[in-house]
């Protein structure tokens, strides 16, 4: 009986934990998210907006930014149509050597960006193994094709991992009556499957490239980080922070980190618009 009451009182009466547990959320976060986001906020105004103005339209900033957004951009194109087309694979078919492959696929997730940069230099380097075989004309690595290169390794299992749960917990059943009536196996796809995996398809669009905008570890590798030409936007902020210009490098900060709450903002907020039945 008294078990019954403690029960009901932590049901219905006032919860002593609650305002504990969230007071305690909060104050472990304050140094480990929130502090380190505002400071960033906080010194970017301290000298006035004029000032952050100035610091964002710098040619060699804006220049960065663009070319983060258009190199992120074209490796999630890619990332996309080659997860849902790898998602659609693996988990439509049985075959020997599946798991290795969705082990191979998920491994740029754990492996250092660093060591992804490296790997492609050592492939596509002018002495690596293929891109010793490209003309001087034609070059891979310290161009803007590395960066998108290198996002698409670092990045791919993001639209990867997410599509392929929705494909193995998907219905057949409306594939299956789509084939009765003679739709084809591309009109199938193409007017049954895809529809219901919009909101996958988003999601790792949206999460693809937010990790891509902010890619460094691979980027300043094959890159080669020169400013005005392979230079992006966390390069940047790494330059200008070396050089002392700490304001120039603070204001591309806000950017990036306004930009990724945006984006998960989306994420949280449209979650009912992407779930499809």
């Amino acid at each position: 009986m008294s078990t019954a009451v403690s029960a009901m009182r932590h049901v219905r009466g006032f919860d002593v934990v609650r305002p504990l547990s969230i007071g305690m959320l909060v104050f472990m976060m304050l140094p480990l998210v929130f502090l380190p986001l505002a400071s960033i906020f906080i010194f970017g105004t301290s000298n006035g907006l004029d000032k952050f103005w100035a610091a964002l339209m710098a040619p060699e900033a804006i220049f960065a930014l663009k070319l983060s957004m258009a190199t992120s951009f074209w490796a999630t194109v890619f990332n996309v149509i080659f997860g849902l087309f790898a998602a659609y694979v693996l988990s439509r078919y049985n075959f020997w050597g599946r798991n290795a492959l969705i082990v191979t696929i998920s491994l740029p997730t754990a492996i250092p960006t660093a060591v992804a940069g490296f790997a492609l230099l050592l492939l596509w380097g002018p002495y690596g193994t293929l891109g010793r075989f490209l003309t001087p004309n034609f070059e891979i690595m310290f161009t803007a094709f590395a960066i998108i290169l290198a996002n698409i390794f670092v990045t791919f299992p993001l639209a990867f991992g997410v599509i392929k749960p929705v494909f193995d917990t998907m219905s057949r059943s409306l594939e299956e009556a789509s084939a009765t009536i003679g739709a084809t196996r591309w009109q199938t796809f193409w007017h049954v499957t895809l529809p219901s995996l919009r909101g996958a398809i988003v999601s790792g669009a949206l999460l693809t490239f937010a990790r891509a905008v902010g890619e460094f570890g691979s980027t300043i590798l094959v890159s080669g980080n020169l400013a005005g030409r392979t230079q992006t936007a966390p390069l940047y902020i790494f330059a200008k922070f070396n050089e002392g210009q700490i304001e120039a490098a603070n204001a591309i900060a806000i950017v990036l980190a306004l930009f990724s709450f945006l984006i998960f903002s989306v994420l949280f907020f449209a979650r009912d618009w992407l779930d499809v039945d």
